[in-house]
């Protein structure tokens, strides 16, 4: 049956995108807009009644449709620009994208724009009424976002703080006339794309752990054997590190392409080599270079740099993290912001971008660059007191840092430690291990003078308070065991009750630390689950013995979850408590806003 404009509106009419009657009838997208734009087949934009017809409505929120040929939209000569939101709130992609572009509409309002936001979540502030000056509650697609564009003759767009989801429209969009304005969707697909990206940090001698790409198991056991184990692999273009796995084995690695990720010569596996015990740091910069013909021009500001506190390995969205760097030597930190600002002026950044390194010793290499707005952003910008959002959308539309004022990179005199929070508790049965693959739902600062304040802090917000008093259960795994009594003395000496399960105890007794031993599960009762509901124990430090953690090391995790017992799956992060419970201790705790530290 041929496609005529009558078959076309009725479809359109019932819902039908572009892309569906495209592949329904052996068409392209692009085949489809086209016919459409010629039979003048384009949606009308209608006004919600927020007043429920009691009144008539103003508030400009509108949704687009096919049944009725009437357009309330109200046209002016205004400049507009268009903000891409993020869609459904969801994990690896949420309300830190969602500030982003809130204060975006915001900057952009102050230098006489008219904002125009396109998001179709009514669950965040970027859809509030007062936000934007005309929200579009549509769909983030090609199709949607095009017709909008046309509609109100947008002089740009930004794709780059939304999150990955506009992000991934940003080149179409570019294609079909849309000025996208910062970075350009060239330049984020250089470091997007592992060869272009491998490319570039050649160009500039700037190391990456050795990595490879398959496109097929057999490809992917090829390059593992060239890595060695353990190695990280993951999809390309992925949000909040979907489907990212360490690897430790040709059998694990076997399982994973064939049922975790469905790879393709479009959408290769990445695989790189995972750098044990490394330390991971994330960085966020401003950039104006790309207003200028040379590269070499413009200013870059770094914004903040990040040191996680777990080792590399943990999702950034999931990581415990500390600004300004505390175990990073002058070298390290001088080489982060070399590199930095090499890599700004490589891919011509106007606006936002974000690095993620990890420090193996005194090197450092980059994992991954993101020339957008990143989940830190909001963080580092409340902890530095500059709005780096609402500077990029000005250094976006024109500006330059000069302009704005901040050309200089603010260093806090005073910690500020982010912690992630979690909903195992809502997930029973559920290991509450941290991996490459973003599981967090929000987040909290601790900010204090002192490190280890601001950490307890951060403790008392995203989980339970850390205890001054009382035993403390451990059960590390064999990798850990010449590691974990330093860090088991450093409780002891603060006065804790130190209890284990035979391995560790003995390593413990060895050290000559006084050590009650607990049972095993499989041992009988009572058990360290026992201990852990009766309330006899009062921090939890375990960390996982393998890729494929034990069953009873699950429990152990879940109850002291469902207990509401403090427990630390790092030994960094349990170096990171003693320091906290150190410092509460010898001097409590005060109570600043933020303000007053800034």
């Amino acid at each position: 049956m041929p496609l005529n404009s009558e078959i076309l509106q009725k479809a359109k009419s019932l819902g039908f995108s572009d892309r569906q009657i495209a592949h329904l009838t052996g068409k392209t997208e692009d085949d489809i807009r086209g016919l459409r734009k010629k039979l003048k087949l384009v949606p009308s934009y209608r006004l919600v009644d927020t007043c429920a017809a009691e009144f008539e409505a103003y508030t400009p929120y509108y949704y687009s449709t096919y049944d009725c040929g009437d357009d309330e939209v109200k046209k002016n000569s205004a400049r507009k620009v268009m903000i891409l939101g993020g869609g459904p709130n969801r994990i690896g992609q949420g309300i830190e994208f969602d500030y982003c572009c809130v204060h975006a509409a915001f900057a952009l309002k102050e230098d006489g724009f008219e904002t125009l936001m396109v998001n179709s979540n009514p669950e965040t502030v970027s859809t509030d009424y007062d936000t934007s000056d005309k929200l579009f509650f549509e769909p983030l697609t090609l199709e949607d976002v095009l017709h909008i564009y046309e509609r109100e003759e947008c002089w740009g767009a930004i794709a780059q703080f939304g999150g990955q989801t506009p992000l991934n429209l940003a080149l179409g969009l570019q294609k079909n006339g849309v000025n996208i304005i910062g970075t350009s969707p060239q330049s984020i697909e250089i470091a997007e794309d592992r060869k272009l990206f491998a490319a570039m940090l050649d160009k500039l001698k700037i190391p990456q752990p050795p990595n490879g790409i398959a496109i097929n198991e057999p490809e992917a056991l090829a390059v593992a054997k060239k890595l060695t184990y353990p190695i990280l692999v993951r999809p390309s273009f992925v949000l909040g590190g979907r489907a990212m796995q360490i690897v430790y084995s040709d059998a694990d690695l076997s399982h994973y392409m064939k049922f975790a990720v469905e790879a393709s010569p479009e959408r290769p596996v990445l695989v790189d080599k995972f750098l044990e015990d490394a330390t991971e740091v994330d960085v966020d910069c401003i950039a104006d270079v790309g207003h200028y013909k040379n590269p070499n021009r413009g200013a870059i500001v770094i914004g903040g740099m990040l040191e996680h506190i777990e080792f590399a390995g943990v999702h950034s969205g999931d990581a415990a993290m500390v600004l300004p760097p505390h175990t990073l030597s002058k070298k390290v930190i001088a080489t982060i912001r070399e590199f930095t600002h090499a890599m700004a002026r490589e891919l011509k950044v106007i606006g936002l971008m974000n690095v993620q390194y990890a420090i193996k010793g005194e090197k450092v290499f980059v994992l991954e660059v993101n020339p957008r707005a990143s989940r830190t952003v909001p963080f580092v910008s409340k902890a530095i007191g500059i709005p780096l959002a609402k500077l990029a959308a000005k250094v976006m539309a024109g500006k330059t840092l000069k302009q704005l004022k901040f050309t200089k990179e603010i260093w806090p005199k005073y910690w500020a430690v982010k912690e992630s929070v979690f909903p195992f508790n809502r997930f029973h049965g559920q290991d509450i291990l941290l991996s490459p693959e973003m599981r967090s739902t929000g987040e909290v600062m601790g900010l204090d003078a002192e490190l280890g304040i601001a950490y307890a802090k951060s403790q008392m917000a995203a989980n339970s308070s850390l205890p001054l008093a009382g035993k403390i259960f451990i059960s590390v795994s064999d990798s850990h065991k010449s590691q974990v009594a330093a860090v088991a003395k450093k409780f002891s000496d603060l006065g804790f009750e130190l209890a284990a399960t035979s391995g560790t105890a003995a390593v413990l007794e060895d050290a000559g630390l006084k050590v009650q031993r607990t049972r095993k599960l499989l041992e009988g009762r009572p058990n360290v689950i026992d201990l852990l509901k009766n309330k006899e124990i009062q921090l939890v430090i375990n960390t996982p013995s393998g890729a494929a953690p034990r069953g009873d090391e699950i429990k152990i995790r879940t109850t002291a979850v469902y207990t509401g017992t403090p427990i630390m799956t790092t030994l960094s992060s349990a170096q990171a408590a003693a320091l906290g419970i150190e410092a509460l201790k010898k001097s409590g705790y005060d109570v600043k806003t933020v303000q007053e530290f800034h």
